[in-house]
């Protein structure tokens, strides 16, 4: 029985190409018996049993990429994890988590299932991911995934990739509005506000602020009745701190996120954000 002889020249084609180790990539050509995409395969089937003998490593390290539509009526965020913050600086994870948002943003998928299926030079996002995790030896995946479509999206990447913002308005994009939104999307990033105002709070959260401010106000001695008006009050409070639109803007205090988009253009608001930070 002949055994097939793997040249070091083909080895590094492999190397090349995939970014395996040298080892892993005659192994591949040897049991391909020369065959590239066989030996591929062979690869991308050895990532997919890395990928699985580490599910249970954390990977809380990574970056995070918002990216919008040419004409700001579309946008994207995507969080590729990795374990170290080693990994999360190279700049081939960089790019390759800038090529995975652009697909995503051109092909506007509505899961991390529906994007990890898309094709990814010649392969899938998933399988590429498989790949990668083969090269590295780390656990890396799309664990997070959210999109916006409105009348204007502006997208914001904050802190080296740390932190994804995006925020949808209610008026089409222009110089002032898109600039606006990056203040807005900046004020987000910060301050990290529950929802867009006191309406986009789950009727859950709210009654659940109710429920403590009551009782805080109670154990200081005040009546029911007192008590039940009290907390209206602080719950308007709670409200302001920490929805977006009544908090006080951070380039300026002296007025709200609301009244500084009205000064941009009557009537502009933020009809939705996405926040996605990473370890968050």
């Amino acid at each position: 029985m002949s055994t097939i002889t793997i040249s070091a020249a083909e080895v590094n084609k492999l190397r090349q190409q995939t970014g395996a180790g040298m080892m892993d990539c005659r192994k591949a050509l040897t049991e391909s018996n020369g065959d590239f995409e066989a030996a591929i395969d062979y690869l991308r089937k050895k990532g997919q049993k890395v990928a699985a003998n580490r599910s249970d490593r954390d990977a809380k390290e990574g970056v995070v990429i918002a990216k919008a539509s040419a004409d700001n009526t579309y946008g994207i965020i995507i969080n590729l994890s990795s374990e170290t913050d080693f990994v999360a600086k190279n700049e081939d994870f960089i790019a390759f988590a800038n090529q995975i948002a652009d697909i995503a943003l051109s092909s506007k998928a509505e899961s991390v299932e529906a994007l990890k299926a898309l094709p990814m030079d010649n392969a899938t996002i998933d399988e590429k991911l498989m790949e990668v995790v083969a090269k590295i030896g780390e656990k890396i995946d799309i664990i997070r995934f959210e999109m916006i479509a409105a009348d204007a999206v502006v997208a914001y990447i904050h802190s080296n990739y740390r932190i994804g913002v995006l925020v949808g308005m209610n008026q089409a994009a222009t110089e002032a509005i898109t600039g606006a939104g990056k203040d807005v999307a900046m004020q987000i990033a910060a301050m990290n506000p529950l929802a867009v105002d006191s309406d986009s709070v789950s009727p859950e959260m709210v009654e659940r602020e109710r429920a403590i401010a009551v009782d805080q106000i109670i154990a200081e001695g005040k009546t029911g009745e007192m008590a039940e008006k009290i907390a209206v009050g602080k719950l308007n409070k709670f409200f302001k701190d920490n929805t977006l639109l009544p908090q006080a803007f951070v380039k300026d205090n002296s007025k709200s996120v609301a009244d500084y988009l009205g000064s941009i253009s009557k009537g502009l608001t933020v009809t939705s954000f996405k926040r996605i930070a990473v370890g968050g």
